[in-house]
């Protein structure tokens, strides 16, 4: 049993080592990594229908001094703007600094904000102002349910990844084709609010700082995710018969320094299609009672806690059945 003891130590210690928060793989915003011709930030130099030659904006946007706001605080709204320069980075890291305010009440507001890395920009449509059958990523902070289910608190946020064969459902929230999610209160906050997305190696994390407190909260990570290059990054939102502002102040995208095999240096990463592996398909997964978390595939730390709590379970089994076994062989002995 002492030998137990401390295998059991030393197993606890390295599952501590091994869960350190996902949130220290994070840039800390190194502005030497940072990709000015994909970034967004103050002061916006507006002319026309243009930030610059690198953004565009389409809508009910409206630039100022402070914030690039997509919709005001009206009915029946859409805006978005986008990146006209293409993104050719394999591994990056987006910061969205953002704010959603209005004077509507609890569940009196909408409709939501959305982030894009898609094929095409400026194509305008009914999901969050954009297309529904996009080809690429999108992170959605959706701020109204349609549903009826009331297993999840809103504002909810979800990410899909999409080849063109799927359209997104907005009567359903996205449940049927959303890879993970969080709630969080994003909504009417007296700072801005943050939301971080990474991409690296086929793996996809979203963090969220909704305290302003430089502390980022896991939100979602998924495992075998495959992105070309080539694509253009985005941001839209819309209002519906409820209503809020929804304002950018800025877009910063880091270039994430990693190594890849000669195998993947050599692939024609334009060419690759947007596509998931999954362990079970997105439909099946299954909310957490509290509508906090969806459940995502098992990647990374999550199997190896899997297999050490697999492992401690056979360990003790076999401690408890060798000293029952004991304590019977003691007991025929006294028959004897």
């Amino acid at each position: 049993m002492r030998n137990f003891g401390a295998f059991l130590g030393t197993a606890l210690v390295f599952l501590t080592l091994g869960l350190c928060p996902v949130c220290s793989d994070l840039t800390d915003g190194n502005a030497e990594y940072l990709k000015r011709e994909h970034s967004l930030m103050k002061p916006y130099q507006g002319v026309g229908n243009s930030l610059s030659s690198q953004w565009d904006f389409w809508g009910s946007t409206l630039v100022t001094g402070s914030y690039v706001r997509l919709t005001p605080d009206e009915r029946s709204k859409q805006g978005s703007i986008w990146n006209t320069v293409p993104c050719h980075l394999k591994d990056w890291e987006m910061h969205l600094q953002f704010k959603v305010h209005g004077s509507g009440k609890k569940n009196l507001h909408g409709d939501g904000i959305a982030f894009w890395y898609t094929k095409d920009k400026l194509h305008a449509g009914p999901v969050f102002s954009n297309y529904a059958r996009f080809h690429g990523l999108a992170v959605f902070i959706d701020t109204y349910s349609n549903d009826d289910a009331t297993d999840r608190s809103f504002p909810y946020i979800s990410a899909m990844v999409n080849n063109g064969s799927v359209s997104y459902d907005h009567g359903k929230d996205g449940r049927l084709s959303e890879l993970g999610g969080c709630s969080a209160e994003i909504r009417n906050r007296e700072h801005d609010t943050y939301l971080a997305i990474r991409y690296s190696k086929e793996r996809l994390t979203v963090m969220v700082d909704v305290d302003d407190k430089n502390e980022w909260k896991e939100c979602i990570d998924i495992g075998g995710v495959r992105l070309p290059t080539g694509y253009f990054f985005g941001a839209s939102a819309a209002t519906g018969d409820l209503s809020d502002n929804h304002d950018i102040i800025s877009m910063k995208l880091y270039q994430l320094m990693v190594e890849h095999t000669p195998e993947e240096e050599n692939l024609d990463w334009t060419k690759i299609e947007p596509s998931v592996s999954l362990l079970k398909s997105p439909k099946d997964n299954i909310d957490d009672p509290t509508g906090n978390f969806r459940s995502t595939p098992l990647t990374g730390w999550k199997v190896f806690l899997l297999l050490l709590c697999a492992l401690l379970g056979i360990v003790v089994c076999a401690v408890v059945g060798a000293v029952v076994f004991q304590k019977r062989q003691e007991r025929n002995k006294r028959f004897y």
